[in-house]
């Protein structure tokens, strides 16, 4: 009897145990909460994250550890993966479960070096290449935060503001605008945070603050950007022009649209301010054409009385940032009307009517630094520049006049000495195949042209055939399987 019961209760006692694995091994019957992990292992650091894990679950995590540079949200659905093998990182383990990455720890304590990582990730590229504060692709850009105003601007002088931060011994300001140095610009502390104040002109940089060693982005800044490379910076723009409207006060929402961010209606919003809307805005050097919208109403800017006609027969406000350019066409004095149509105004044949003057006709527009094509059309008919000498006797030359504002850059072209007729095109002149002509110059070709800093892509249009550049090694290829050379070129621009 005593041996029977053993038995019984062992026997019970396994049962148990069976259930219990039951239920752990079971996640239908009892749910494990989603993994995440951060640890450093035989040389290698190691990133566990459950699939399952929400946004929420994430900015905890990267709080936590201070991966803020690494753009885990983007990698959690698949994005970016590109940036984070340039990193060095490592995917273990990348399935609809479960993602683990590594990377291996470098020497001499380069692991938490923000500053190897931004700027010595791409060491062929200078600063003002990868990160131009002035570009062609940045027409427009206004700074948006939260918890804090606007950064303080008097002149070209900016103040910088870290928003609390009060135990820290020591904060560094590092960006763009000084080559992303860690030690060469102290923050100063203040009752609220601390601040920094930095010299810039017009346009778009990228920043990040040095708190007691520790890179991180400005938290109270909306505007972050990936640099492609796998290093997140915040954004400022230094604004270069103030919306201001004022109407009866009733308005809920007021909106800029203009041709700088193609007519999108819903995305400058204004603010309240002083009893009238506001919104300050970087612009790019040239002729810009708005309208303000209030409360789904189109209307110009009653306090601008510069305006161009448009295509509904009514007008759109006019802004001028730079330096007029004079167009002038000698002669038809008895032409009844004569419009200026280019590729800086989207070759509208609406709006830029010229004005009897001297002998011709005259229409002063202003313009950045950069390469334009142009006609004018006379009473209907279109006629190139008759005094402009880019295209007269040229083969194959599409008719319409160019030139350049501020021509920074030669291109030249060597081992055509018998051609006929050699175009330059790229995407700083919107890939023009017949328009952009090349000069003889000995054995080969020439033309000077205004780059901004970046990248830029390329070819010879020669005789009709497009060929790289065979004096430049980079090129990339395109969707045409034939490839396009590869320009980086940068200068960095003076502050006003």
């Amino acid at each position: 009897m005593r041996w029977t019961r053993y038995n019984l209760i062992r026997r019970l006692l396994n049962l148990g145990l069976v259930f219990a694995l039951l239920l752990y091994a079971s996640p239908k019957v009892m749910a494990q909460p989603p993994v995440q992990s951060y640890k450093v292992k035989d040389g290698k650091m190691f990133i566990v994250l459950d699939r399952r894990l929400d946004d929420a679950a994430l900015d905890v995590f990267i709080a936590k550890y201070d991966l803020y540079d690494l753009p885990l949200k983007e990698i959690m659905k698949g994005k970016l993966i590109d940036s984070l093998l340039r990193m060095g990182w490592y995917i273990e383990k990348g399935d609809p479960e479960l993602l683990v990455i590594s990377k291996r720890l470098e020497s001499s304590g380069k692991v938490n070096n923000a500053a190897d990582k931004i700027i010595f990730s791409d060491k062929n590229r200078s600063i003002a290449e990868r990160f131009p504060s002035v570009s062609k692709d940045v027409k427009y850009g206004y700074n948006r935060f939260r918890n804090k105003y606007s950064f303080a601007v008097k002149d070209s002088m900016v103040t910088f503001f870290l928003r609390n931060n009060q135990n820290a011994w020591k904060v560094m300001l590092a960006g763009s605008f000084n080559e992303w140095q860690p030690d060469v610009l102290a923050m100063t502390k203040t009752d609220s945070g601390w601040i920094a104040r930095v010299k810039l002109g017009p346009g778009k940089y990228w920043y990040k603050f040095i708190i007691d060693g520790r890179w991180t982005t400005d938290r109270d800044n909306l505007l972050e950007e990936n640099d492609g490379l796998g290093n997140m910076n915040s954004v400022y723009y230094k604004t270069n022009w103030l919306f201001t409207l004022k109407l009866g006060g009733k308005e809920t929402k007021a909106y800029v649209s203009g041709s700088f961010n193609n007519w999108e209606p819903r995305e400058l919003p204004m603010t309240w301010n002083n009893n009238q809307w506001v919104l300050p805005v970087y612009l790019l050097e040239g002729t810009h054409t708005y309208r303000f919208v209030a409360d789904g109403n189109w209307f110009v800017d009653p306090s601008n009385p510069d305006r161009f006609p448009n295509e509904f027969n009514e007008y759109n406000s006019v802004i001028r940032i730079g330096s007029p350019f004079l167009f002038r066409l000698n002669g038809y004095e008895n032409a009844k009307k004569v419009i200026l149509s280019g590729s800086f105004n989207g070759w509208k044949e609406y709006e830029l009517f010229m004005r009897k003057a001297n002998g011709g006709w005259e229409l002063p527009y202003t313009l950045g630094p950069g390469n334009y094509e142009y006609k004018f059309i006379v009473d209907g008919k279109s006629s190139a520049d008759p005094t402009n000498p880019e295209f007269r006797g040229i083969k194959g030359h599409s008719g319409n006049s160019f030139f350049t504002i501020g021509a920074n850059y030669t291109f030249r072209l060597k081992g055509y000495a018998n051609a006929k007729s050699v175009f330059l095109a790229g995407d700083f002149n919107n890939w023009s195949p017949n328009t952009f002509a090349m000069k003889k110059d000995g054995n080969d070709w020439i033309l000077k042209v205004h780059l901004f800093s970046g990248k830029h892509l390329y070819k010879f249009v020669v005789d009709g055939n497009w060929v790289i550049d065979p004096s430049n090694k980079d090129w990339e290829q395109n969707e045409h399987e034939n490839g396009n050379s590869v320009l980086w070129y940068g200068k960095i621009p003076e502050p006003d």
